[in-house]
């Protein structure tokens, strides 16, 4: 009996021991960059699994049959941790669909409030950062800046970036169709070619780093920008702005537009 016992707890306490070290490194690493690199290995890992389950299943190898069963049993909490930003992509995709009652909604509206917003930024030459995240997290740049969790709305924008407001230095971050925080510090571009003030060199130098889409209103001129890989486009107008936030943003929330996966070209 003791024996018996003794094989059952000691399998189970070695899982959880394995489980607990790779729930908190996955959580430490969530919303960086080396989250991407984690979840490529783990993909090749699973086919990995799955050569060795065939091979082990052809030939009746005994031990590595009870290996991977238990190593699956820790591989399915592991994986819901790993890929948890995919699978509430999906699920906001799926609530978005027409055969649920809505449709691209809620990205339309976003890009509707952004464009009211900064029409009256820079009708009135009030400088503005605007972030959207998309595929690479902005978490850690949302930790340095001031807690918000907030529906976009335009005149919550106004209001951030009003020069009298102890928000309007930095950015507003925008996570999963939200202002997730605002006075958000941003890494400058060290491009020599830009030539540009501290808020555009930020709003270019979070694009060299991540995929995320910053859309930047001068206060000298009123100017409006769009940056994105590390490319900027100056002076756009209103029309521009919206054909830019709707190929480079909505086509990556939604896949509806046939632009998918262009590059950014900068005029």
């Amino acid at each position: 009996m003791y024996s018996t016992l003794h094989s059952l707890w000691k399998p189970a306490v070695e899982i959880g021991i394995i489980f607990t070290i790779l729930y908190m490194a996955l959580r430490f690493m969530q919303g960086t960059r080396g989250a991407g690199i984690l979840k490529g290995l783990t993909m090749l890992l699973v086919i990995v699994f799955l050569a060795l389950y065939y091979v082990s299943q052809r030939f009746e190898l005994e031990r590595i049959n009870f290996l991977l069963d238990k190593f699956l049993q820790a591989a399915i909490f592991a994986l819901i941790i790993i890929f948890q930003p995919e699978l509430r992509r999906g699920l906001v995709r799926l609530g978005q669909a027409p055969l649920f009652g809505r449709f691209i909604g809620g990205g339309l509206d976003i890009i509707d409030e952004i464009e009211k917003a900064v029409t009256r930024l820079s009708k009135n030459r009030v400088g503005a950062l605007i972030v959207i995240e998309r595929t690479v997290g902005l978490s850690s740049y949302v930790e340095g800046g001031v807690r918000i969790d907030s529906d976009v709305k335009s005149e919550l924008l106004d209001s951030i970036f009003y020069p009298g407001s102890s928000l309007h230095d930095g950015a507003v971050i925008i996570q999963g169709g939200r202002i997730s925080a605002a006075a958000c510090l941003l890494p400058l571009s060290e491009n020599p070619t830009l030539g540009l003030g501290t808020r555009h060199r930020a709003g270019v130098g979070l694009t060299e780093e991540t995929d995320a889409i910053t859309v930047i209103v001068s206060e000298e001129t009123g100017k409006v920008s769009l940056a994105l890989e590390g490319e900027i486009q100056r002076g756009i107008d209103l029309p521009k702005l919206s054909k830019l936030l709707r190929e480079y943003y909505l086509e990556r929330e939604t896949g509806l537009h046939p632009q998918a996966g262009q590059s950014f070209q900068t005029g």
